[in-house]
């Protein structure tokens, strides 16, 4: 069966997103952009809320810029025929791979847990996230916690009244101070 994924970098303090919006403090440097490129290898589709959505709309495009080195080259080849659907009641049409979702989160993912089809189901957007999180439909948790703390935003873990149970299976710290950690949810 196909894991549901949800991986994103987060701030020391436990937030994605900055009080302000600001999430500049997670651009990654070559080392931890290789890392992120290899993981997206293994998603077979993205799960985005909105905002994520518009957010990584630049990369259906961005082949297209000279002036992007070959990492940055490879990320988009990548992430460009990756199937995604996209969770919004404001959107009426998507761009590129992309459709929007035809049903709730967890029919979508039950619909892609059936599937035939290989790769992690991998979930983007706090709000996404902490729906999928609530409704106990996230298998991994993948953190790459960056040494900063930014003080509020939006954080990482949805804040609901449930607990779960993690195992560690995997970390790594890169030479900038990112440590990524990979949890695996106890059932």
């Amino acid at each position: 069966m196909r894991s549901v994924t949800y991986s994103m970098g987060v701030s020391l303090d436990g937030y994605i997103v900055g009080p302000d919006g600001d999430f500049n403090w997670t651009e990654p440097d070559d080392e931890v952009f290789r890392f992120v490129t290899d993981e997206i290898r293994g998603v077979g589709v993205h799960l985005l809320g909105r905002r994520l959505y518009e957010t990584m709309l630049y990369w259906e495009t961005a082949d297209q810029n000279p002036l992007l080195d070959d990492s940055m080259l490879e990320w988009a080849a990548i992430w460009k025929p990756l199937p995604k659907v996209v969770f919004s009641t404001t959107l009426s049409a998507v761009q590129g791979n992309t459709r929007l979702a035809s049903g709730s989160l967890a029919e979508e993912i039950e619909r892609l847990r059936a599937a035939p089809e290989e790769g992690d189901i991998a979930v983007g957007g706090a709000s996404l996230a902490a729906e999928a999180a609530a409704s106990g439909l996230i298998d991994e948790y993948r953190a790459r916690v960056y040494p900063v703390l930014i003080g509020g935003g939006v954080p990482f873990f949805p804040r609901h009244e449930r607990r779960v149970d993690l195992e560690l299976v995997e970390t790594r710290t890169f030479s900038s101070g990112v440590v990524y950690a990979r949890y695996c949810v106890v059932r």
